[in-house]
């Protein structure tokens, strides 16, 4: 099962990976979780649209809170100064993105029962 989430995810990925290596330079704790987190939210997705049930709705809800990390990581490299917040934007976008395409599988799933 193709799914347009995972496509917009990896397009995240792409889009986060400058920012994970500038926040490298001044934190590699933070720039691993980010790169973890990141990392999770197609994995997941991927994982999920080949699982059923309640297995399914399960992945698409940890990609959810994978992203919700991801964002709070930039949030965090942000406070600390590390980005700007014109860097942030455009994966900030496509997490409100893949986070409302998720959103709407697993109300999907809760409303079939």
């Amino acid at each position: 099962m193709a799914l347009i989430v995972h496509q917009v995810a990896l397009e995240m990925v792409t889009e986060i990976k400058p920012l994970i290596d500038r926040i490298a330079r001044h934190d590699r704790s933070l720039a691993q979780q980010v790169r973890r987190s990141a990392s999770s939210v197609p994995l997941n997705i991927g994982e999920g649209a080949y699982s059923r049930g309640g297995n399914q709705t399960a992945r698409f809800q940890d990609a959810a809170a994978s992203a919700s990390e991801t964002r709070s990581a930039l949030q965090v490299a942000l406070a600390w100064g590390y980005l700007g917040t014109a860097q942030c934007e455009p994966v900030d976008a496509k997490l409100d993105r893949v986070l409302a395409m998720l959103w709407g599988l697993t109300r999907r799933k809760a409303h079939r029962r």
